[in-house]
Parts: C-alpha cells; sequence; structure tokens
C-alpha cells in the first residue's frame, strides 16, 4: 500500500508540474528600510546601485509603489496576505494576531498550482497560527533546492543590511557590515543632499552616507543571485522583482505614512516571452499607483493563478488586469512601545492624513529609535533650542486632526494644505475616501487593543470582531466617537465608543465629564480616564485607578496602564513601587514601558 501511495504521489506531484512547465518562474529581491532615493536608477545623488540600476535597464521602474505601514511587519502582512493589517487587527508591531482561516499566504495558491516556494528568510508577519504556503523557510532556501529541475518557482531573498539597525550599529559592526567597500564607493558625506525635514548636521549627512553604503552593499546580493540565475540558464524563463519593504529607517520616514515612509523603490524585469499587452518593455517607468497589498496578487496572476476573492490587493502585471487604482492606503497603530492611531489615503498628487490622536506628538519616544544618530541631533538641537524651521514638527507637543499635501509641488509633505480654499473639493474627496475605506475594510484598530484583543479570545480573531451588518453599524459609532466624541457617548453600551469620547473629552480638558470614567466597568476607559486626569494635575485621583491595574492578568491592559503612568511623567513617580506588582513582568510591552519608566523616574535601580 506504501508502494502504491508513493507512486501516485509522485505522480501527481510530475503531473501538476508538467502542467506548469510553460508558467515563468518569479524571484522577489527585497530589501528593507531604504526609500527610492538611495537607488541609483531613481536619481540617488552618489548611488551605487549597478545591479538594480542593471535591471531597470532590462525592466520597468516603478516611481509610485506604496507600502501600507512605514514598517516592516504591517508591511509584510499586507504582502503576505494581500490584505489591510486593520481588517486582520495585525497593524501594531509585533500584534501576533490569529487570522480567519481563509487568510492564508499567497504561496500556498501557488504551491497548489505546482510551484516551488521558498523564503530566505525573513518571514515577520505579525500574525499567529498563519499558514505562509512555504515549502522552505530558511538561510539556505534556494530554488535550486527543489527535487524537479523543471518544476516552476517563487523563491524570496531578503536583505537585512539596510535595515535601521545597521546604520546605527556601533562602529566596528558597521565597518565588518561594509568591508568589502571600495574607497570609491564611499561617498563623501558632504557632498550628498541632505532632506529638507532634516537639520544639516555631521550625523544626519554620515546616516545619509551610511545607507548609500549599505545600500551598495545590499546591490552586491542582488547581483549574486542574478548571476546565480544565469548561470543556471533561468534569466530567459524568471520575472524578477525588486522591492523595499518601505522607506528609509530615520525619523519621520520610517513609521510615518508620508511619502518618506511608505514610497518604494520597485524594478521589476519580465522576459519577452512572458509579457502582456506591451508590458514589461526594457528601460521604461510606470507612474501608476501601486500598494504593497498588490503585490501578491500579482504574482498569481502572472503565474495563471486565481486571486482570492478575499484579498483587497489587486494585479498590476499580467493577464485581464483590473482597472488602475486611483487611491493607495495607509495605517499606523502601535509602534513598539508607542501607539499612535494615523490614517492616509493618496491618489497620483495628493495625500491625505487623519491623525485620530492629534494630541500624541511626532517624537514619541522610542528606545530603538533612538539609537539613531539623525534621532540624537533632533534630540539635542530641540533640547538647546536650535532645532531650524523645517524641523519644527518634531518639537510639536501635537498634531493637526487633518494633513493635506500637493506631493507634487511639495514631495516632502512639508506645508500642511488642508484650510487651502483652492483644495478645498479635493480635500473633502480624499476625506470621504478615507472614510469609505475605513468601512470597507472593517478597520478593527479604531477599537482600543485590549478590547479586540478579548474578543479575539472568543471569536478566534480579530477579523471576526467588527463581521457583518451589525459590526458595521458598530464601527460607524466608533468612528464617529474617535473624531467627534462627546459627553452623551459616556454612556452608550459600547465601551469602545465609550473610551474614544473620554480620549476627546480629556483632550479638551474636560476633566470634570470624564472623572466619573474613573469608575467605568470597562478596564480600559478607567485607564484612559486616569491617564487624562493624571496628566491634568490630578494625579491623587489617577494613581489608585492606574496601580490598580497592574495587577490586571490582561497584558494589553496592563500595557494601557503603564502608558497612562509613563505619560504622566514626573507625577507618576509614586506609582514606582507598585511595578512590582505586575505579572508578567517579561511580556515585550510590559518590559519596554518598565525600562522606560525606570529610566526616567528610578534610574539608579
Amino acid at each position: 500500500m506504501r508502494l502504491i501511495y508513493g507512486f501516485l504521489t509522485a505522480w501527481c506531484l510530475s503531473a501538476t508540474v508538467a502542467a506548469a512547465a510553460d508558467r515563468p518562474n518569479i524571484l522577489w529581491l527585497s530589501c528593507e528600510d531604504l526609500s527610492p532615493h538611495h537607488i541609483g536608477c531613481y536619481g540617488g545623488k552618489n548611488a551605487t546601485t549597478p545591479a538594480i540600476d542593471g535591471l531597470a535597464k532590462r525592466g520597468v521602474r516603478y516611481t509610485a509603489v506604496h507600502t501600507n505601514a512605514g514598517v516592516c511587519a504591517p508591511s509584510r502582512t499586507g504582502i503576505i496576505t494581500g490584505m489591510m493589517p486593520t481588517s486582520l487587527g495585525a497593524n501594531g508591531m509585533r500584534s501576533k494576531a490569529k487570522v480567519p482561516p481563509f487568510a492564508k499566504g499567497f504561496p500556498t495558491s501557488l504551491r497548489a498550482a505546482g510551484y516551488y516556494c521558498t523564503n530566505n528568510v525573513k518571514t515577520d508577519y505579525n500574525l499567529a497560527g498563519f499558514e505562509a504556503g512555504w515549502n522552505e523557510v530558511s538561510k539556505n532556501a534556494h530554488w535550486r533546492n527543489r527535487q524537479e529541475p523543471g518544476q516552476p518557482f517563487f523563491a524570496v531573498f531578503n536583505f537585512e543590511i539596510t535595515h535601521e539597525s545597521h546604520v546605527f550599529a556601533d562602529p566596528a559592526k558597521y565597518a565588518k557590515d561594509t568591508a568589502e567597500l571600495k574607497p570609491a564607493e564611499r561617498p563623501d558625506p558632504n557632498s550628498l543632499d541632505v532632506p529638507p525635514i532634516y537639520p544639516d548636521e555631521p550625523d544626519v549627512r554620515r546616516d545619509q552616507a551610511d545607507l548609500h553604503e549599505l545600500a551598495t552593499v545590499m546591490d552586491r546580493r542582488v547581483g549574486e543571485r542574478l548571476k546565480e540565475l544565469e548561470a543556471d540558464g533561468l534569466l530567459d524563463n524568471t520575472i524578477v522583482f525588486f522591492w523595499s519593504d518601505h522607506g528609509d529607517g530615520l525619523p519621520r520616514a520610517k513609521r510615518w505614512l508620508y511619502d518618506s515612509g511608505t514610497l518604494v523603490p520597485m524594478v521589476v524585469s519580465i522576459p519577452e516571452k512572458f509579457r502582456v499587452d506591451g508590458q514589461g518593455a526594457p528601460g521604461t517607468t510606470d507612474g501608476r499607483l501601486i500598494s504593497g497589498l498588490d503585490f501578491g496578487p500579482t504574482v498569481l496572476n502572472l503565474a495563471g493563478v486565481a486571486v482570492p476573492g478575499h484579498m483587497q490587493g489587486q494585479p498590476f502585471l499580467g493577464a485581464k488586469l483590473p482597472a488602475p487604482r486611483q487611491y493607495v492606503y495607509g495605517a499606523r497603530d502601535r509602534m513598539d512601545e508607542r501607539y499612535d492611531c494615523i490614517r492616509s489615503v493618496r491618489d497620483a498628487r495628493y495625500l491625505y492624513v487623519r491623525n485620530y490622536m492629534p494630541w500624541k506628538a511626532y517624537s514619541q519616544p522610542l528606545n530603538y529609535a533612538e539609537q539613531e544618530q539623525t534621532m540624537q541631533a533632533l534630540r539635542r538641537l530641540a533640547a538647546e533650542n536650535k532645532l531650524p524651521p523645517q524641523c519644527a514638527w518634531f518639537a510639536a507637543t501635537g498634531k493637526p486632526e487633518e494633513e493635506l499635501y500637493d506631493c507634487d509641488a511639495d514631495p516632502w509633505q512639508q506645508h500642511n494644505r488642508i484650510d487651502d480654499p483652492a483644495l478645498a473639493e479635493l480635500r473633502d474627496r480624499l476625506r470621504r475616501e478615507q472614510e469609505d475605506w475605513t468601512y470597507r475594510t472593517r478597520d478593527v484598530h479604531l477599537l482600543p487593543e485590549p478590547l479586540f484583543a478579548a474578543a479575539e479570545k472568543a471569536l478566534g480573531s480579530r477579523w471576526a470582531v467588527l463581521e457583518g451588518n451589525a459590526g458595521l453599524e458598530r464601527l460607524k459609532a466608533i468612528r464617529h466617537a474617535a473624531i467627534a466624541g462627546g459627553e452623551s457617548d459616556l454612556s452608550s453600551p459600547d465601551e469602545a465608543v465609550r473610551y474614544w469620547a473620554v480620549q476627546r473629552l480629556g483632550s479638551r480638558g474636560a476633566l470634570d465629564a470624564i472623572e466619573p470614567s474613573l469608575k467605568d466597568a470597562s478596564p480600559v476607559v478607567r485607564i484612559t480616564a486616569a491617564s487624562w486626569i493624571g496628566k491634568g494635575g490630578r494625579a491623587d485621583q489617577a494613581l489608585p485607578v492606574l496601580t490598580a491595574e497592574l495587577k490586571n492578568t490582561e497584558p494589553w491592559t496592563v500595557v494601557a496602564a503603564l502608558t497612562a503612568l509613563d505619560e504622566m511623567g514626573e507625577a507618576a513617580r509614586p506609582a514606582l513601587g507598585a511595578l512590582d506588582s505586575i505579572i508578567d513582568k517579561e511580556e515585550n510591552y510590559t518590559a519596554r514601558l518598565l525600562m522606560s519608566l525606570h529610566e526616567r523616574l528610578d534610574p539608579k535601580r
């Protein structure tokens, strides 16, 4: 029986491979934390990237590709699922959200169609119990490992060398990272252009030069994979993509929804026999709006595999394409130990940003990002009151409710034109589109984290929290409260509505109105009320509420309480002793917030 089963298995594999033999191989060469201006073919001043530039000569250079988030994990969630992480409850860094059964990685569809799928090696999908669909994920994963030489493959190689951690690495590590570079491949920092959102400081110039050098190292790895492809005689059978997972790993780029955080390089080379409808002509550029959500559906379409109906992305290459995108969308929520809630929608020219928490500063301290030289330069200049005018954003204690930028005239998004009468009609259109997108995609991250995390346990996934008509109506009420919550919302039966009402009233200084919420039935509502009341000078009322919640068994509730204490600053000092009551001090964000509190209030501990 085993012999028969083995024969049938081998026969089925051979039949599948034979059926797929006329399909293209597809190779992804991806890097991290890199904006287009560090690539030569994108006009990077002093950039040395001959492999990528050569790929662009053989293929198409895309100029309007945007990731759905300005940071790696949510961006990769969107890429592997073809869905917005906000729909899955996975838009916070390290969310580990459980997903519904239908939300599998797009490689599962490729494998079912006979493809050999490998990933070398990064995943970082932000999801728990998730089936990505790889045949192999390892540092040795390679198309050469497939058992059937003629089997079509989808192979991914991710190059981490441009990640922000390599930019702020200690000198010894950086020297090791870039040891292979020749002197001519190391640009003079003084010859580079400093992006206008930064001060013209030596440390800032050094970061820019470092990114150029790291991009050159990355480009060599790209070249090595292309040479392997050529050595295997596969150039004429393989579609090659190069892309970055989001923008530069620097302030107001990584983690943000401006073009500096979401606009990425993408180059695609298509062998002549796989070009459809004139696509892929060598040496061309393509300015269509493309989302990171579209990467997976495009691979499926090129492979002749149907795109699953639940995907929110759409193909931009291959046969029978849908109408080009009019908009791309972005979202920011948790970034390590800090939280914000921002959404964006961009058309071909304009970027609209909705700040759901305008009381949050642009420059919330983030332990990881504080290691960057550019960040340290900004902190120093801010402390000395010497920030140049273009860096005023860094010292701002809050943000506008809405932002609107003409990205053609203002490519670094420095001039907010939300109140410009000449753009009123455009503003209203983008505002409506952002709202409609919220409902179409069921943005579960408009609920506070403790609520959707608790609902996940009951419903099996965070996606299910807002399912159906009842979920849509709930979301509408929540969004209304998030924008214009008032005292009448404090009596809502929905604790998410009450949460946003407290946030909005607290931001307006209506402390008396939210004081009764210190006794709300919902821990997250109590914590939010205590946060505002504590910051408003009533620590004696706030601290008992917050220290009581430190004993909570739900980690997200503890994180909310610690965040509130951290934001209170010196007023939280009497709560230091209560930190020992936390049950799990090693939980990721609990540990980070404890570190922040101790560093500021008890540095000798």
